[in-house]
């Protein structure tokens, strides 16, 4: 799209709602050790601060993976893996210990960038690291000893927490220590995960290295991604993110979002666009097909004031469709309302009028339309209609697609048929049930 002003205006009107939704509210963001050392990295952090300059308070948990793989080779070291986690032995804490370390105060440097002529000029983003993160021993596993692996042991949300309203921003590394004061590697992923957990983050937003597969949908309940893993045919890591979402969600946090790192802007457009840039977890639906309500009058008339002004749709004033909403189905996507349908039900010849049929432009596609007016179709017939009629003047062909057949006006019910509008003479379709 040309970045005109028009557009530019644009954008940040579609933005709006997003931007007071989140302001005040706790993300904890992922990136992996990969994130840091790619090309990519510095318009990641120049977005980490456009959220906090919107008052998002942000916990930032890094990975360090290749960063400790080159330090423990450094060393001459072989690194050591089972069940997909790093034996962390004494010759090789210090290594991690080394590799994690140094990769935090590059991250600091980053975060503390105010050039002119980035999105970071101006900016004072103060940075928070500590002792957050109290850890316990992996110990032996199927005969395994992990050393100084160890997993999150408890979190001090209440510390983290008072960082947060002070104005920090926290960055907590894959390390963690236990009362005993020893150190122990942990998988940031986890980190990130009992974090959000604790501090009962309003998004826990999980950064992948590789790029979502094209089938991955771009919305996932939990029961939905226990069947994809089922499949066993996610890449490894995307699976881990999966996993750990689903641990999030069931822990209480809000949602949860799985992104590309490196495709450009790919955070912004996550959260500030509602068709976003990955794949959303939440326990609840984020598309939402249900009955309308008196609220829902304002979404409707926006929908369908284009279409009418076309000829599409026969006008409609607020007054009547405040009247009419009981016969309204509406597809909610995050808030906004995408697509409507209604049926109006003739009792004493059983059949109904499905009339009003509306798709946003932006969401044409995934058959929306055609699944409103089978969700109509069924309520016709737990309310035992014999058949349903529409009038259409530009569709006619969409709805023969759906099974309705050409009419005559002596086929509608008495009623609607004393009401039929000469002027638009529109076509009449019947489907029986």
């Amino acid at each position: 799209m040309e970045q005109t002003p028009a557009n530019i205006v644009h954008w940040f009107r579609d933005a709006a709602p997003y931007i007071n939704r989140h302001r005040e509210k706790t993300f904890v963001v992922y990136f992996s050790g990969e994130a840091v050392q790619s090309s990519g990295f510095d318009n990641l952090i120049h977005d980490l601060a456009i959220l906090h300059a919107l008052g998002i308070r942000l916990v930032l948990v890094y990975g360090a993976r290749p960063q400790i793989d080159r330090r423990i080779r450094l060393e001459e070291i072989t690194p050591r893996f089972a069940h997909g986690l790093r034996i962390t032995d004494d010759r090789s804490l210090d290594p991690v210990i080394e590799a994690v370390g140094r990769l935090r105060v590059i991250i600091e440097a980053r975060l503390s960038l105010s050039l002119a002529n980035t999105p970071m000029s101006g900016s004072r983003i103060r940075v928070c690291s500590g002792n957050f993160i109290t850890a316990r021993p992996l110990g032996v596993r199927n005969g395994i000893d992990f050393h100084h692996t160890g997993e999150v042991r408890r979190v001090q949300a209440k510390a983290i927490g008072a960082q947060l309203a002070a104005g920090q921003c926290v960055l907590l590394s894959p390390l963690g220590y236990s009362p005993t004061g020893e150190v122990f590697n942990l998988r940031a992923e986890e980190v990130a995960t009992e974090t959000a957990i604790a501090l009962g983050a309003d998004k826990l937003i999980l950064m992948n290295d590789k790029p979502l597969p094209d089938d991955l949908p771009d919305q996932l309940t939990p029961p939905q991604i226990d069947e994809l893993l089922l499949q066993q045919r996610l890449p490894g890591m995307l699976s881990t993110h999966l996993r750990n979402a689903r641990a999030a969600i069931d822990g209480g946090v809000a949602r949860c979002h799985v992104i590309d790192h490196e495709r450009d802007g790919s955070l912004l457009l996550e959260l500030f666009t509602r068709d976003g840039a990955g794949t959303l977890i939440s326990a609840a639906a984020f598309e939402d097909m249900r009955q309308a309500t008196i609220n829902d009058v304002g979404g409707i008339l926006a929908l369908i004031e284009p279409l009418e002004r076309d000829g599409l749709l026969v006008r409609r004033s607020r007054e009547q469709l405040e009247l009419e909403i009981h016969h309204f189905t509406v597809v909610e996507r995050d808030g906004k309302i995408i697509a409507c349908a209604a049926l109006y039900p003739y009792e004493q010849e059983r059949a109904g009028e499905i009339a009003c049929v509306a798709v946003h432009p932006d969401y044409r596609h995934d058959r929306r339309g055609e699944r409103l007016v089978e969700y109509l179709e069924r309520t016709a017939m737990l309310r035992r209609l014999d058949y349903l009629f529409v009038l259409s003047t530009q569709t006619m062909h969409w709805f023969r697609e759906l099974g309705f057949e050409p009419a005559s006006l002596d086929d509608l019910p008495l009623e609607k048929a004393a009401l039929y509008n000469y002027q638009r003479r529109s076509k009449i379709f019947i489907k029986k049930l």
